[in-house]
């Protein structure tokens, strides 16, 4: 499993997500979070989408973000569970 958190390296709200999520590691299930500052990404369109909206946190980049802000704890045990 993998996640995707778009962060700020200055957004505490973004590093509650990560810590929240980390916390949601189930005993014997790894998963690896990207974290991807958006204001050090080469990808200018990253800002521009998600400039007011993080932290934002996917676990497929195909499907709806699980959350942004705070992290949902019932849409990642969700995932977690599939």
């Amino acid at each position: 499993m993998k996640f995707t958190l778009y962060s700020r390296s200055y957004c505490h709200l973004c590093q509650d997500m990560l810590d929240a999520l980390m916390r949601l590691q189930p005993p014997g299930q790894t998963f690896t979070v990207d974290v991807i500052d958006i204001d050090q990404s080469d990808d200018p369109a990253l800002l521009a989408k998600y400039d007011e909206l993080v932290p934002v946190l996917f676990a497929d980049l195909a499907q709806p973000e699980l959350c942004h802000y705070f992290l949902d704890e019932a849409q990642v045990q969700k995932v977690l569970k599939t």
